[in-house]
């Protein structure tokens, strides 16, 4: 098959493979996002294999508190590493394969991973994956077409799906303007120096695609197709992130703006580009078996040009049996916006809408209020649909992220700063996996990752160890399945697997009162709140309780709503799951405290607990 030219793709040979078929409903999924490059190179030592065995045949062994900070013991060694973080660490597919039964064991059903397409060769900071060169290659830092398809084979085997990121708006840096310097955009269309060739000299003519031999698969963009002088807007680096048409036709910084088509969104007509784009990404459809694909940067896209792309994808998709494909659409510019584009694109789901990361992270730490978080979901009014419930499959919910774009210069993982965030992990980690939407974990959360630093990089720690690895160290991997977050996350997931209320059922958050006789939301005073946090997910009958602690010093006691209508005093709720192991089994009555019922619930310090009706 040639892979220089989408009209070499044999899409009747394709169609005729077996494929895996979609979930009935997203909302019961867990998502697990990863840079490839920064996840693992297949080289660990002392760690459970996909079939629970231990590994003793890798030569990079298991972290150990005593290894923090191994990496930065000198000025020159930590610049040593932060430099390690700033280029291609050496994660592989190969490594990802390796490492399938970690998640499936942690309960993660679905792995977003980074993009696995081949990059410019020149750049070596391109380990991000978002600078594509070519998009019908695997970058060769990452491993092979095959590979990639074998890992989506051994990931659906442990009930995992696979979803990729992916990027229709933009391309690597594949050529210079004239001269060699990103101009800001001003409106008009800059002159071209050439193609870059393999070593980033402009040495490429740009009016016509190449001739057979010239270049090098290493040079300017693939496949062919794209080669045209029309496939780029050529208008310079955007500079106003929120002004249009800029940020519809601009450059971000050295990525070249792809253009997409005329119109807005009725009538539209997509340009060659999109529709090239679109058959390069149907290839990886049938080629891997794919489950879905995060779309990059849907806000800096016309809507016409992302439902072209989502219509045709589903349908060609729904043709191989995948009925369901999920299109994850990366939307910034808040949260109407973001649920006006889902609404008129077909997009599936909107990736961290507006403040939900925020209001997630910084609850739990005890500085924002409850109402803040849990008005997020109150959708009826704003996009007139069934209350409470339609975000639990439009929404994928997180609080850490590769590019924690909302935190500007002072980026940092949640536990990262006081030493109390790492007891709160769990606790956000509870809040996200029973509140409404599709919860995602950026890996590293479930051991404890504190990067911080300003620059991306240093969220971006390397789970393998290498040369930047996480806590500052180097030489040291943290698939550690004894780790207590990773212990207590599972254990979460588990019942989340169990209890249909937790995916599925409406959410409330529930009124506290402290002497049983006056109940109201519980809110901060002052800048801060030190509180149980309490909240129910309703299905069919049946009422699942949750709640936090805001404090991390002290166990806190309230009394806690329940549903009226659904339990009658003399009643208990069971503990199905609380940061105290102790308390799993207990018991609650249901009282009648004045008009409403409730039960005296107690959450441990920076705890999160689970309540059922007891049988």
């Amino acid at each position: 098959m040639n892979l220089e030219s989408i009209g070499g793709i044999d899409f009747a040979a394709l169609r005729t493979g077996c494929f895996h078929p979609s979930p009935a409903a997203w909302e019961d999924q867990v998502l697990y996002f990863l840079m490839l490059d920064r996840f693992s190179d297949d080289q660990e030592n002392g760690y459970k294999a996909n079939d629970g065995t231990l590994v003793s045949t890798g030569s990079t062994p298991l972290f150990t508190p005593a290894d923090a900070g191994n990496a930065v013991s000198t000025e020159a060694a930590a610049a040593s590493w932060r430099d390690a973080g700033g280029r291609f660490c050496g994660g592989t597919l190969r490594g990802l394969s390796s490492k399938l039964g970690y998640l499936q064991r942690l309960g993660v059903t679905a792995i977003w991973v980074s993009p696995i397409f081949k990059q410019v060769a020149f750049d070596a900071g391109a380990y991000h994956g978002y600078g594509i060169q070519n998009f019908l290659a695997v970058d060769p830092h990452f491993g092979s077409a095959d590979e990639l398809r074998r890992m989506v084979a051994e990931a659906h085997k442990r009930g995992i799906r696979v979803i990729l990121d992916i990027i229709l708006n933009h391309s690597g840096n594949v050529f210079a303007y004239e001269p060699d310097v990103v101009p800001f955009w001003n409106g008009g269309t800059f002159p071209v120096a050439g193609y870059r060739d393999a070593s980033g000299a402009p040495t490429l003519p740009f009016d016509a695609p190449l001739a057979a031999g010239q270049g090098s698969p290493d040079a300017a963009i693939w496949p062919q197709e794209l080669q045209a002088a029309t496939t780029f807007t050529r208008k310079g680096k955007i500079r106003s992130w929120d002004y249009d048409p800029e940020f519809y036709q601009g450059d971000f910084e050295t990525l070249k703006d792809i253009s997409l088509g005329e119109g807005f969104l009725d009538p539209y007509r997509p340009s060659t580009a999109l529709k090239v784009i679109t058959q390069a990404y149907k290839y990886w459809i049938a080629f891997a078996d794919v489950d879905g694909f995060r779309i990059d940067t849907v806000k800096h896209m016309e809507p016409g040009a992302t439902r072209y792309f989502a219509s045709v994808i589903h349908e060609f998709a729904q043709s191989l049996g995948k009925e369901n494909f999920y299109l994850i659409g990366e939307i910034t510019g808040g949260r109407s916006f973001a649920f006006q584009r889902l609404e008129e694109t077909g997009l599936d789901a909107a990736l961290g809408v507006d403040d939900i990361p925020d209001k997630l992270e910084f609850l739990v730490k005890g500085s924002r209020n409850p109402e803040q978080y849990f008005d997020l979901f109150r959708n009826s009014l704003l996009v007139n649909k069934e209350s409470h419930v339609w975000f639990r499959n439009k929404v994928v919910t997180l609080f850490d992220d590769h590019d924690q774009v909302r935190k500007g210069e002072r980026k940092a993982r949640f536990c990262a700063g006081d030493p109390a965030y790492a007891r709160q992990v769990i606790a956000v980690l509870g809040m996200e996996a029973t509140t409404l939407g599709i919860p995602l974990l950026y890996y590293g959360t479930e051991q404890a990752f504190d990067g911080e630093g300003g620059n991306d990089r240093y969220i971006r720690e390397c789970q393998f160890g290498g040369d930047f690895g996480a806590f500052r160290s180097r030489g040291r991997h943290f698939f550690d399945e004894s780790h207590p977050v990773y212990r207590e996350t599972s254990r979460i997931l588990a019942l989340r697997k169990d209890k249909m209320a937790l995916r599925r059922g409406r959410q409330y958050l529930r009124q506290i009162s402290g002497d049983g006789i006056g109940f109201g939301y519980p809110r901060m005073f002052g800048n801060e709140i030190r509180s149980v946090v309490p909240w129910s997910r309703l299905f069919d009958g049946e009422e699942v309780l949750c709640a936090i602690n805001t404090d991390s010093v002290q166990a806190r006691t309230v009394w806690s709503v329940i549903d009226h209508d659904l339990h009658r005093p003399g009643e208990h709720f069971r503990c199905a799951y609380s940061t105290d192991a102790a308390e799993v089994g207990t018991q609650l009555p249901v009282e009648d405290r004045g008009p409403t019922r409730a039960v005296h619930l107690t959450v441990p310090a920076a705890g999160f607990v689970i309540y059922e009706k007891a049988s």
